[in-house]
């Protein structure tokens, strides 16, 4: 008997820890959702073989073929007025980990001093997302174009610090070799960054863990480099009106058959119902390519000109969404742009209360709910794009350009000349409106210059050019 009654003792005991365990505050046990970004390099708006806007068929490519983003946009959600935050990489990528403008970081072109950037801010997606979950894990594959490694911003896998040269880019490269046609067996590293990507997300799906990862591809950027099988498919197939180039189509598909492999594993692996999957581009496509030689109908027809300014061409981009709750086959008309997709993530992933007047973007969650209706409220007005530097490409002067509801302002900062553009019913941005409607271009103008001033943007000055001067070089709007 005593030795039971001290039986019955222990037993209560461990039953009172167990249940005081069970009584403790938890987080809820609904699973984190996790979010994966495909981005490609250099990928126009009619880039690849999804239409982006159900009424215009000028909006997919005319040659190019991607079924497999085709299938990804069939189960979710297309933006036909997604943009870039500027024409060129490494100020869109920063705008995407940072959730604001080029402007406002001061990060407005390819290979200038970033040590001005406060890099180990807790505003970066990663960082958000841990803050929200302690138990998300971040990874980051391929092209990175930023000047710190991933890891400072939040990422706990990575390639490191990575540019176009480890893509197999060469700056020392002739046009002939650039836009020539390689074949190799992993163009660009298409599929061993797939096979990084899939590594990662199957050791997630076996610790349980929600994850953020980021597959930023080095395609389609130049050189131009496919599999065998795939450029022989184009060298038989008839040519685009707009689009011709052979390696670059072949290029596109292999990316494409890329991102294939990457979604069938998340299928496969059970977490399509859990997961966010948006596929985008870090700017627009190089608007002239052989046989093309004239900016006029390019290869972003019916968009004009292309990489390296802020006509449509150059920020214009495919964005395509899936993931838990959006509808299938929808296309939404609403803007949106790269600095948007932080504090929609964040949005996404349970905290409602962002409100960091710093950001530039918005969360456009409720379009995600609302059959892609309404608006993205931010706390700027309009979308901003800043290029103040002379580019010997395309525009060849330096520029600002601000879109509000269906107008588009750019504004040329050496002579204060203005284009204005309706872009809802000139696409192709061909009608000046400027001496038309002074009203409107005066009402764009003071909204783009206010922004420009508040957040001390820096300011063009004679002889500044996108391959030179420090940031320290160029006036500022203080």
């Amino acid at each position: 008997m005593r030795t039971n009654h001290h039986l019955s003792i222990l037993i209560l005991v461990l039953l009172s820890i167990l249940y005081g365990c069970k009584s403790a505050p938890t987080k809820s046990n609904k699973k984190s959702p996790n979010f994966i970004i495909i981005l490609a390099d250099d990928q126009g708006w009619n880039g690849t073989s999804v239409q982006m806007m159900d009424e215009e068929i000028r909006s997919k490519s005319d040659y190019h073929q991607t079924p497999n983003l085709e299938a990804l946009a069939k189960r979710g959600m297309r933006f036909s007025s997604a943009y870039a935050s500027a024409p060129v990489c490494s100020p869109s990528r920063y705008s995407i980990q940072f959730g604001q403008t080029p402007a406002r970081l001061k990060m407005i072109r390819v290979g200038m001093n970033t040590n001005h950037i406060n890099h180990q801010t807790a505003l970066t997606i990663p960082k958000l997302l841990k803050s929200i979950d302690p138990n998300y894990t971040a990874a980051h594959f391929g092209k990175w174009g930023i000047d710190v490694d991933p890891s400072v911003l939040g990422y706990d896998y990575s390639d490191g610090i990575t540019g176009n040269k480890e893509g197999g880019f060469s700056y020392k490269s002739s046009k002939k070799m650039q836009w020539g046609n390689t074949i190799t067996e992993d163009p660009k590293k298409i599929f061993s960054t797939t096979q990084s990507a899939i590594d990662f997300i199957e050791s997630q799906a076996k610790s349980k863990t929600p994850f953020f990862l980021q597959v930023s591809h080095y395609a389609v950027h130049s050189d131009i480099m496919a599999r065998e099988e795939t450029l022989e498919k184009y060298k038989n197939k008839a040519k685009g009106k707009y689009q011709k180039h052979e390696g670059f189509a072949a290029m596109t598909e292999d990316l494409d058959t890329g991102v294939g492999l990457l979604l069938d594993r998340v299928k496969a692996l059970g977490l399509e119902g859990d997961t966010y999957i948006i596929y985008t581009s870090d700017n627009g496509a190089v608007p002239i390519m052989p046989p093309k030689r004239f900016y006029k109908q390019g290869s972003n027809f019916p968009l004009s000109r292309g990489k390296w300014d802020a006509m449509e061409g150059g920020i214009r981009v495919p964005f395509v969404i899936a993931g838990p709750t959006i509808k299938a086959g929808i296309a939404s008309k609403t803007p949106i742009t790269f600095s948007d997709l932080l504090p929609t993530i964040v949005d996404l992933a349970g905290n409602k209360n962002l409100n960091q007047t710093n950001l530039d973007g918005g969360s456009f969650k409720t379009l995600l709910a609302n059959d892609g209706e309404g608006v993205v409220k931010r706390f700027s007005e309009g979308l901003i794009f800043h290029v103040p530097y002379e580019n010997g490409i395309a525009l060849k002067r330096a520029h600002s350009a601000i879109i509000i509801d269906n107008f588009k302002l750019i504004k040329f900062h050496d002579t204060n000349e203005f284009l204005l553009f309706n872009i809802t019913q000139d696409l192709e941005e061909k009608k000046n409106l400027a001496l038309m409607f002074p009203e409107k271009l005066k009402e764009l103008d003071v909204a783009l210059d206010t922004y420009l001033h508040e957040v001390k943007a820096p300011k063009w000055q004679l002889g500044i050019n996108w391959k030179n001067k420090p940031i320290e070089k160029f006036n500022s709007y203080h």
